[in-house]
């Protein structure tokens, strides 16, 4: 039987999501690509496997925006946004700590999700999973971009059928029913266009910045044979996640649903029930904006003590404005600048163009640097090296100028952003060169 859909709002957008079995983990599944998760309960073998995860764990089912049965989106969403629809979820049915479990392109965001908030992640599981999607000269598990283009170009034209079959399930391939089961779950997950959407946009993830800071329990599967994701992928992973566990699979299939869903679960239920309670995280990542007023110095001896008090406070305003607007959380100001935190890298720097402008509104000139990393968290406050090079951009940035770090340009791909390629820096304190971006307005 079908579990009932309900519906919560992460922001703008109605996002779907069942609850099933009532166990002592909350495990929420966060899917691939695209997803129906009333389409998922026609199939047999994909009934099955959420059933039998459910008999140990209370299991959490939900669409992203813009797939299935949640709201449409005019732009594929980013893994920024991902990550909102699934606190949404977990808020909406009272789970302030849960296991997370992606597969494909959703264990991706599961890394992302669990650096940025080890507070709420019990565990961390990916099956058939990657950190980057294109292949780089240190990365040599997937296709150069055009070749990715093509086949998504490729994949919408035969749209209605049993697209990439043979890639992701190939043990049921020639199976009728089957076919006729994935064909309808890919029309029902997302139209022509908003699938390759979704394609083009995962083509640009790359999340390989974050993954030492995963603190999490984390259990990595992945078929020794997988077509779709080569398993280098996950080995790759599992060579810079602290402590992570790599299981390999002898299977051919990149869903894990029809080959070895025993096996699969088998692990998984060792790995979550067998786990000794994790402590609660000392550190997190998050995205770091500082921010100063250019020549603050002369202004002030310009103009005097109380006049200069007054352009303080409405600098303080703005910059204060923004922040409550893009959910920024002050850390503290030092006299003529702020430093901010942000959950979202993409929120961080929609921020610090906005505060630019504001700023600029009032004929105040800026300069702001982001940086995304580890913080540690003493006594509520933050530490690490990841503020000093966020400081260090900063003031490496011209007057009027937003400059990034490389870690925060990867991490906001497909969020439409643009930048441009500011070059290499030695940053003061810091070994070896940095490279920079400047965001751009668009």
């Amino acid at each position: 039987m079908t579990p009932q859909t309900h519906y919560t709002k992460a922001g703008k957008f109605s996002i779907a999501y069942q609850v099933v079995g009532d166990g002592p983990i909350d495990l929420v599944v966060v899917p691939g690509w695209i997803s129906n998760i009333e389409v998922f309960w026609e199939d047999a073998h994909v009934a099955r496997f959420f059933e039998r995860l459910a008999t140990f764990t209370r299991l959490i089912l939900f669409d992203k925006r813009g797939t299935g049965l949640s709201d449409r989106s005019t732009e594929a969403a980013t893994l920024e946004e991902r990550m909102d629809d699934v606190r949404a979820v977990l808020d909406a049915v009272g789970s302030s700590r849960a296991v997370l479990l992606g597969y494909s392109e959703g264990g991706t965001m599961c890394v992302l999700f669990a650096a940025t908030y080890p507070d709420r992640t019990e565990a961390l599981i990916t099956i058939g999973s990657y950190a980057r999607r294109l292949n780089a000269p240190d990365y040599p598990y997937f296709t150069d971009r055009e070749e990715g283009l093509a086949a998504i170009e490729a994949a919408a034209a035969d749209w209605g059928g049993p697209v990439w079959a043979e890639v992701r399930i190939p043990s049921v391939a020639d199976d009728p029913i089957v076919m006729k089961w994935w064909a309808k779950f890919l029309r029902m997950s997302a139209s022509a266009g908003a699938a390759a959407a979704l394609q083009r946009m995962n083509l640009e993830i790359d999340v390989r910045h974050v993954l030492p800071m995963v603190q999490a329990p984390t259990l990595l599967i992945h078929a020794k044979g997988d077509r779709g994701v080569p398993v280098g992928a996950s080995r790759q992973m599992a060579e810079v996640i602290p402590d992570a566990t790599l299981m390999e699979l002898d299977s051919d299939d990149h869903l894990p649903f029809y080959d070895k869903p025993d096996e699969i679960i088998g692990h998984i239920q060792t790995f979550l029930t067998g786990a000794a309670e994790p402590n609660l995280a000392e550190s997190r990542v998050a995205t770091l904006m500082f921010t100063d007023i250019v020549g603050s110095t002369e202004t002030a001896v310009k103009k005097g003590d109380l006049r200069f008090a007054d352009f303080l406070e409405a600098h303080h305003v703005a910059v204060r404005t923004e922040l409550e607007r893009f959910r920024g959380e002050e850390v503290n100001t030092a006299g003529d600048g702020f430093l901010a935190a942000f959950d979202g890298p993409a929120r961080a720097v929609r921020c610090a163009m906005s505060i630019r402008d504001a700023l600029g509104a009032a004929g105040i000139t800026s300069r702001i640097g982001l940086h995304t990393g580890e913080c540690g968290v003493r006594h509520g406050d933050l530490v690490g090296i990841a503020l000093h090079i966020a400081a260090r951009v900063a003031e490496t940035a011209s007057p009027d100028t937003i400059l990034v770090s490389q870690t925060v340009k990867d991490l906001v791909a497909g969020s439409g952003l643009g930048f441009k390629d500011a070059g290499l820096h030695r940053l003061k304190g810091l070994p070896d060169e940095w490279h920079l971006y400047s965001a751009e307005s668009q």
